[in-house]
């Protein structure tokens, strides 16, 4: 397994498909998912700020997950976010997932934040499974109840 760097003209497949899946298993359609070309536009920028913070999963050199990291403020402290955690259907639940949290920890590590930060769906109960296995709290629902935001220490 290793993490490669994202590049959109190569990868612009994998990430839409794998973006666009996220949206299904979180809020069961994609309808929210906007215009491909915005999110690669957004992709395309915070990867040229970020580029070990967006990066694809792969195995046997074929992309099987993806990462999308970030360092943001959030009430007046600099914190990590979690933009995406994602992972193919057939690789859940068989412990990689806990390679991509190790992999975001350590980026967050290297940008010098205490504390991270994602929102999940709450009928995404697998996603918030894992994410209380791995310390997480819940501090508050945002967007009329639509996501949680979950909170960790580094």
């Amino acid at each position: 397994m290793k993490f490669i760097q994202i590049d959109i003209r190569k990868h612009r497949e994998y990430v839409i498909s794998f973006r666009r899946d996220s949206f299904i298993v979180s809020f069961g359609t994609d309808k929210d998912f906007g215009d491909e070309s915005q999110y690669l536009d957004w992709l395309q920028q915070q990867s040229a700020k970020n580029p070990k913070g967006f990066m694809l999963v792969a195995e046997n050199d074929v992309p099987i997950g993806q990462l999308e990291l970030t360092v943001k403020e959030y009430e007046g402290k600099v914190i990590g976010y979690v933009n995406l955690y994602y992972l193919i259907p057939e690789k859940r639940g068989m412990g990689i997932g806990a390679l991509l949290h190790d992999y975001a920890i350590e980026f967050f590590k290297n940008n010098n934040v205490s504390e991270y930060h994602l929102r999940v769906s709450p009928t995404n109960k697998s996603a918030i499974a894992f994410y209380k296995k791995l310390g997480m709290k819940q501090i508050k629902t945002e967007m009329d109840g639509k996501v949680l935001r979950m909170s960790g220490d580094i």
